[in-house]
């Protein structure tokens, strides 16, 4: 399997990454649920949460993605920089829709219970387009690290 492929599979199998931004009161980290799209990670969030506002000085972000490992020789993520944009018309939509495909919660709206409805009525759409990626994997040696062309088309699995 190729290195964009297993960062593919890794990014298929997770849901939440944790975003880090940076704005007048410092540094912030927030988990957020995402979907991708190539390269591309989508997420939505409340306009007024601290990361959001944060977007407003300063786009650069990092962000993570793995599981809660408890044995350091399996540890396997994703690590990037990126700048994150705030989404509207068609591509807004885009994400919403992908978004629904993995969280049918958000995809199926008519189905889903009152809160929700009124929660995601309330937030922003954005996207993450990675400036450098890479991929951990401690089952290759500790420490282990790959960067991703991220000028390459993302291979997708069959």
């Amino acid at each position: 399997m190729t290195l964009a492929e297993r960062v593919q599979q890794h990014l298929r199998s997770h849901h939440v990454a944790t975003l880090a931004s940076s704005g007048v009161d410092g540094p912030w980290a927030a988990a957020v649920f995402y979907v991708h799209d190539g390269w591309d990670l989508y997420f939505l969030s409340s306009p007024t949460s601290r990361h959001c506002l944060n977007f407003t000085h300063n786009a650069q972000v990092a962000v993570t993605i793995q599981r809660d490992y408890d044995d350091w020789p399996g540890i396997k993520g994703v690590q990037l920089q990126g700048l994150v944009e705030e989404l509207v018309g068609a591509d807004e939509a885009n994400a919403r829709d992908q978004y629904g495909r993995k969280f049918p919660i958000v995809g199926k709206l008519a189905q889903a219970p009152a809160a929700i409805v009124k929660a995601l009525a309330k937030v922003r759409w954005y996207r993450v387009r990675p400036q450098r990626l890479l991929y951990i994997d401690n089952t290759l040696g500790f420490g282990h690290r790959e960067e991703v062309d991220l000028l390459s088309p993302p291979l997708q699995a069959p």
